[in-house]
């Protein structure tokens, strides 16, 4: 048997190239996810249930990202953290919350607490507008029962707009008549959006931000390969999720193959990633199964245990080369998932072939993760853990049928609070657009095309980093 040689990111360094870059700000760090989706800034948030879900979410997108929802929970919870990051910003809201004018003020309390929302539209069976109820309508009510009717501001002293109002003109309507809600409606007066002006003024003020055609922020969401995933599958199409991940360990194998023809029979037009694999042929295998994107990966993670547990995987950069050549034959972006512990590892990720990186342990213990803050001796932590630690395991549905049977492939760790996501991904960012300068790269394609690549020594690592000084 030859045995190849494989490599990691710490095995190498990018040779610096003549560079005519002025400023690292003259680069365009943008990376396409899919064919169809562009992120500004090229980093994906994990689907990992201490990583990502809504906050994580709306602050990637908000980034320039994208943070993909995990699949650890109820279809529904799933859902409404889809719902909360599409309704964070909108131009047009398509589906307002809404209120009968028979609901009593604690039932819209209530439907306040569920939403986060504290205004709705209120119309009749036939979606018919009727009023409005904001704050200002509730504020001061006497008591709980008082109906929707007698506290809202009735259609006929409403503003208004047709439902095809641009935006430019909706918001002329809005500044002429100081409201900060504009109801759309068609001939018969029934609801068909709602726009309002923080979402405007949102829209206009986040140029960076990953948005829809509709002006929301995007967001992925992952299913797996068994049991509920195709009620799963509808319920995130139906939330008008942007792209959906087939998120399985080995993801070279038939029944991956088989759910991504599966639900590109029934919806040709969703978005799918493939994943996770680690070589050329499974990049292909998901390719032709119809995957838009190829998720590359086993066992590089932080909280991942897989190669020493199974014996198998491919060290991360000889994985990435291999599976890149493939994936730019057949024109489909790669996410690079795992190994990237600093900047210069993502740099070398994209200069050896993906399009975008995966990031979860770099941004576990911020803010805007899943759980709670702890402290511990004085300091502040969070949780991460991989989702095929032993706790994930045991926290899924069929945990007590499967106990016996459970071999973690991943670990629990505590890791420091790190503060506001928007620290980590500025420092990642920065990184990329220096690393680019370095390469007379303007762009991810030109740091591909312009990639050398020499192997280093331990000694090389250890010249690599701050050394023979105590760092303050």
């Amino acid at each position: 048997m030859q045995i190849k040689t494989a490599l990691t990111y710490d095995d190498v360094l990018l040779v610096p190239q003549k560079s005519d870059i002025i400023s690292r700000q003259d680069v365009n760090p943008a990376g396409r996810l899919t064919k169809n989706i562009l992120l500004k800034t090229p980093i994906v948030s994990a689907n990992m249930d201490t990583v990502t879900e809504s906050k994580m979410a709306i602050a990637m997108a908000l980034a320039g990202g994208i943070g993909f929802i995990h699949r650890f929970c109820s279809v529904e919870y799933q859902v409404k953290e889809v719902e909360r990051v599409k309704r964070k910003q909108n131009i047009i809201i398509d589906k307002p919350f809404v209120v009968s004018p028979k609901e009593t003020l604690l039932d819209v309390k209530e439907k306040i607490k569920e939403y986060n929302c504290k205004s709705f539209l209120v119309t009749d069976d036939s979606q018919q507008l009727m009023g409005i109820l904001t704050r200002r309508d509730t504020v001061f009510a006497p008591h709980d029962e008082m109906l929707v009717e007698e506290l809202m501001t009735p259609k006929n002293k409403l503003i208004t707009a047709p439902h095809d109002v641009t935006p430019e003109r909706a918001r002329e309507i809005m500044n002429a008549n100081k409201v900060e809600k504009l109801p759309l409606v068609d001939d018969d007066f029934k609801i068909r959006g709602l726009i309002t002006a923080t979402d405007i003024a949102k829209n206009y003020n986040n140029e960076a931000a990953t948005k829809d055609s509709k002006g929301r922020l995007i967001v992925g969401a992952a299913v797996g390969i068994r049991g509920d995933y195709m009620e799963r599958v509808d319920a995130l199409v139906k939330a008008e999720t942007d792209v959906i991940v087939v998120d399985i360990a080995h993801g070279h194998s038939e029944n991956e193959i088989l759910v991504i023809k599966k639900i590109k029979e029934k919806y040709p037009q969703v978005e799918i990633v493939g994943g996770n694999v680690a070589t050329a042929k499974a990049a292909l295998d998901l390719i032709k199964a119809g995957a838009d994107c190829i998720k590359i990966g086993v066992g590089p993670g932080s909280t991942c245990i897989t190669r020493t547990t199974t014996g198998f995987g491919v060290p991360q950069l000889t994985a990435v080369f291999n599976a890149a050549r493939v994936c730019k034959k057949h024109n489909i972006p790669l996410i690079a998932d795992g190994g990237i512990k600093q900047p210069g590892d993502m740099v070398k990720a994209l200069a050896a072939g993906a399009d975008t990186v995966m990031l979860g342990g770099q941004l576990s213990g911020t803010k805007e993760t899943p759980g709670p803050t702890m402290t511990y001796r004085g300091q502040q932590f969070k949780i991460s853990r991989g989702m095929a630690s032993l706790t994930a395991a045991l926290s899924r549905p069929d945990a007590k049928e499967n106990a016996d049977n459970i071999t973690p492939e991943g670990v629990e760790a505590r890791v420091p609070y790190r503060g506001p996501m928007k620290n980590i991904i500025n420092q990642y960012i920065g990184g990329l657009r220096s690393g680019m300068s370095y390469g007379n790269a303007r762009n991810i394609s030109e740091l591909q095309a312009n990639a050398e690549f020499v192997r280093i020594t331990n000694s090389g690592i250890k010249e690599s980093t701050s050394h023979d000084n105590m760092v303050l």
